[in-house]
């Protein structure tokens, strides 16, 4: 049975800096296809810090694929939909360890949708009932927070119906699936990146910048193929 999903204690505390920062959302409407094909800028505002608790993490090291992640993703999905019930709108397994055969870290991204990420008591304490840690708030940038799992090792990425990444996410993740060769170049990219952020001590946030060039060039061939604008 589903545990209780109301308001659990106190509510929580609004973001540094004051007052409660809201995502420029796009009103509670499906995101357009230009929206989805876009990358809008993550940078914080002025004063505000995306971090919750910690910061980047260290992991960069890339390892082989692990035909065990499906597994850890559906024991994950369990996991969160016992937890919110019916708050789930949507549940994916996304990023690399979603698709077969392509080298990745051992941690599983998922992105999940409830109605308002910014209500955070609507869902966190729910979710840190059974392990997850809330990381990282980010609600300039498509109302995203980020919590984390260690067992199996998780990112799970919350997003609202109105923002574009989830959508994002799916189209990237399926071309993939379905294309061996910019898979094989995505993979070659990933190796590369590790191997560099590995000998420079960087983080994942760097780790993640070493490939971006790569990551735009297939979502442009990914944006097509989908009939979304290529820019």
């Amino acid at each position: 049975m589903a545990p209780s999903l109301g308001r659990a204690g106190p509510p929580r505390p609004p973001p540094a800096g004051g007052g409660r920062l809201r995502r420029p959302g796009y009103g509670g409407r499906v995101p357009t296809a230009a929206q989805i094909a876009s990358f809008p800028n993550d940078t914080p505002p002025p004063g505000a810090s995306p971090w919750v608790a910690g910061g980047p993490s260290p992991m960069v090291a890339v390892v082989d694929a692990d035909p065990a992640w499906p597994a850890w993703f559906a024991r994950l999905e369990s996991v969160v939909r016992g937890a919110l019930g019916l708050r789930v709108l949507g549940l994916d397994h996304i990023g690399s360890t979603s698709v077969p055969d392509l080298p990745a870290k051992p941690v599983v991204d998922i992105d999940l949708v409830v109605a308002d990420p910014d209500d955070e008591d609507g869902y966190v304490p729910a979710l840190e009932a059974v392990g997850f840690v809330l990381w990282v708030r980010e609600p300039w940038w498509d109302g995203h927070r980020l919590l984390r799992h260690a067992d199996p090792a998780c990112n799970l990425h919350v997003f609202g119906p109105d923002s574009a990444c989830p959508w994002r996410d799916r189209v990237f993740r399926d071309w993939l699936r379905t294309h061996d060769d910019d898979r094989d170049a995505y993979a070659a990219a990933k190796r590369e990146a590790s191997a560099a952020a590995v000998a420079a001590g960087e983080h994942a946030m760097q780790y993640n910048a070493r490939k971006q060039d790569v990551i735009r060039e297939i979502h442009g061939r990914a944006f097509a193929a989908a009939g979304l604008p290529v820019r």
